[in-house]
């Protein structure tokens, strides 16, 4: 099977996870940004509810790839994931932090020439309490591998 993240990072690459940890499924963005962390590489922001709160490092850090990890209702079973590019991004179907994620996209695409790119896994449960679903676990587990494979190539 192909690694659909192969030829995705290019140069230096910043993960930023978004998402609230507090509402289940919706902590995807966080726990991955910490199980990358280390990587060479790769610059990790847990931007959690606030992305735009985190521009001015992003933009400090000058990216070639910006990649931003979210929960995101696809229409999918639970650990589906895609990866979608800038324009499709504001088209995706947020739930909690759409107006503030494409303001934040727009904004650093404004100050950055970096490919952006959204790595959006479906979630199964947004309802308050802490921890992934068993779906989402596996999820995280899949798509660390494959994105640590890339990374190490």
């Amino acid at each position: 099977m192909n690694n659909p993240f192969t030829g995705i990072f290019k140069g230096k690459v910043v993960f930023i996870g978004v998402g609230n940890p507090l509402r289940g499924d919706d902590g995807f963005g966080s726990r991955f940004i910490r199980r990358l962390e280390g990587l060479r590489n790769v610059v990790c922001f847990d931007a959690g509810s606030t992305p735009e709160n985190y521009t001015g490092k992003i933009i400090k850090e000058k990216p070639d790839t910006i990649v931003i990890v979210d929960a995101v209702h696809l229409g999918g079973p639970a650990g589906t994931y895609q990866i979608l590019k800038p324009d499709e991004i504001s088209k995706s179907g947020f739930s909690t932090h759409d107006i503030s994620l494409t303001m934040f996209v727009d904004y650093v695409k404004s100050h950055l020439r970096a490919n952006m790119y959204l790595l959006a896994v479906q979630p199964e449960n947004i309802s308050f309490g802490e921890g992934l679903s068993p779906a989402l676990e596996n999820a995280l587990r899949r798509i660390e591998e494959l994105v640590k494979e890339v990374k190490h190539a």
